[in-house]
């Protein structure tokens, strides 16, 4: 018996809504469809037991970020107009999403990344998916600047969220929020690195408020690690810091959008500090059970500090973004949370005194 299998990945279900043809071959890793947690706990725990907050897991998506939404599209229609390979700057994520789907593809791919600065599990990952790592000795910034120049002098296809098509593909998540809510949230909380997710988000909920799918949409809350916060200081840092490597970029590329965002949205981009930072991601973790990258964190972070000054009213209906999954970054799990790790006897006694039973 012929078995039939059903076509998968977010540019065969949103196709209506993509720059797409039916001449586009799709590439897909099953991206998308990742879950909207209810949070039961921390509201309570932070003393707004009214506080309707929902989590977007985006670290579930195939490699583990929510850059597939944007690279399947990407990487798509870099076959469609004829390429034969990709490449990309990348703090960690959005070289081991290229490199998948460019595998996926056929294509070769090559990753620019700031030597000393990406996460060991994004590393590796793209090591594992095939791709030609070149480490430059500068940041993320620098990385982009070069690839915009590599770009221009020969026949790679860039891949960065300048890539038109990388936003189309992740307005996705925002349809998801919708269809999992059966409304818009209030207000959308994300982590703010180049500033194309947030923008993303706000495409996809402005699309469905024209099209008279919602109501209304979000205010857009978005947070920058304070050590990289160019956007909220109003001018590009030339060294930027924070333990949320993954948003460690001193002039994001879609600045101006997220700022656009935001005005359209009555929304606010604000910063959070490193503590803050991980404060949040040690009770995403201790509270709720979920184990997100650092700079994911920076959501959570940043909606406490708006709920404690008023900003956003304790009575909201929320969702934050969490964008990776915690496996890209184990080190810092391990730094920040000490455990004592020494090993006992193999007796039940011993196990008994350790337990304090």
């Amino acid at each position: 018996m012929q078995t039939t299998y059903k076509k998968s990945g977010l540019i065969e279900k949103y196709r209506q809504y993509l720059p797409v043809s039916a001449s586009t071959p799709v590439i897909t890793l099953g991206e998308g469809n990742t879950p909207l947690l209810q949070s039961f706990n921390i509201p309570k725990m932070l003393g707004c037991p009214t506080l309707d907050l929902f989590f977007k897991l985006e670290g579930l998506n195939p490699t583990g970020s929510f850059k597939d939404r944007g690279m399947t599209l990407a990487i798509s229609k870099a076959v469609e107009e004829g390429a034969k390979a990709v490449i990309c700057a990348s703090t960690g994520n959005t070289s081991a999403s290229a490199a998948a789907f460019a595998t996926k593809a056929g294509l070769k791919c090559y990753v620019l990344l700031p030597h000393g600065y990406v996460a060991l599990g994004k590393l590796a990952q793209a090591i594992h998916y095939g791709a030609q790592i070149i480490p430059i000795k500068g940041n993320f910034d620098r990385a982009l600047e070069l690839v915009r120049e590599l770009a221009e002098h020969t026949p790679v296809t860039v891949v960065n969220s300048i890539n038109p098509y990388r936003l189309e593909g992740q307005k996705t998540a925002a349809f998801e929020v919708v269809e999992h809510l059966s409304r818009q949230p209030d207000y959308l909380c994300i982590p703010v690195g180049n500033a194309g997710n947030i923008c993303a988000y706000w495409r996809g909920f402005k699309l469905y408020r024209e099209l008279g799918i919602t109501a209304a949409a979000p205010r857009m809350h978005g947070f920058e690690a304070e050590g990289s916060a160019a956007i909220v200081r109003g001018e590009p840092i030339k060294n930027p810091e924070t333990i949320g490597t993954a948003i460690r970029i001193g002039n994001p590329a879609s600045w101006q959008e997220a700022v656009r965002a935001q005005q359209e949205s009555k929304g606010k981009i604000d910063s959070v500090t490193d503590d803050e930072i991980l404060a949040a991601y040690k009770m995403l973790g201790s509270a709720e059970g979920i184990f997100c990258e650092p700079s994911s964190a920076a959501s959570l972070a940043g909606l406490i500090k708006h709920l404690s000054d008023g900003t956003i009213p304790q009575n909201a209906l929320v969702t934050c973004v969490l964008t990776g999954n915690g496996l890209k970054d184990p080190d810092t799990a391990q730094k920040v949370t000490a455990v004592d790790l020494t090993p006992v006897e193999a007796d039940l006694a011993s196990l008994k005194k350790v337990m304090a039973l």
